[in-house]
């Protein structure tokens, strides 16, 4: 297994890591106004913009799949995820692990948005709670996440 900086001809695999993700598991936690949000917040393009900027990671397990991302820019961790048929093994737990490192090597604080998936994992890691923010989808629907920070 292992966690390498996403190139340019890992597009199709960081976006599509990234759309069954939140297709799969998001619509259990929010209407459908917001699962489309996060999936137009995650675009192709926003995906590439990272890659180019050498901010995303792809994870490859041992049979050489392409299993799950992250993405840090600066003091953040974004665009964290794992495959569903993968999650729970600990792929998450050493994406997070692999993300903080690098966040730790220049900063004194890491800061998440936190979706509702995700957030009790954060808490576990010791993150806290700085704001709630709710935003209003073109449809009506309503996305609520928390804006998290972890001190190292």
């Amino acid at each position: 297994m292992s966690i390498r900086k996403a190139e340019l001809t890992d597009i199709d695999a960081v976006v599509s890591i990234t759309e069954e993700t939140v297709k799969t598991i998001y619509p259990r936690f929010y209407p459908k106004g917001a699962v489309e949000f996060f999936l137009h917040h995650h675009r192709r393009e926003n995906v590439l913009r990272d890659i180019e900027a050498g901010e995303t990671y792809l994870f490859v397990n041992g049979e050489g799949e392409n299993i799950g991302t992250v993405t840090v820019n600066g003091s953040r961790i974004c665009r964290l995820f794992v495959l569903p048929p993968f999650q729970g093994k600990g792929y998450g737990r050493e994406l997070l692990d692999f993300a903080e490192n690098a966040v730790g090597n220049g900063y004194d604080r890491i800061v998440i948005d936190a979706s509702l998936p995700a957030k009790r994992i954060y808490l576990r890691r010791g993150y806290k709670e700085c704001e709630y923010r709710v935003t209003e989808t073109e449809n009506g629907d309503f996305l609520c996440y928390d804006i998290m920070e972890k001190i190292l």
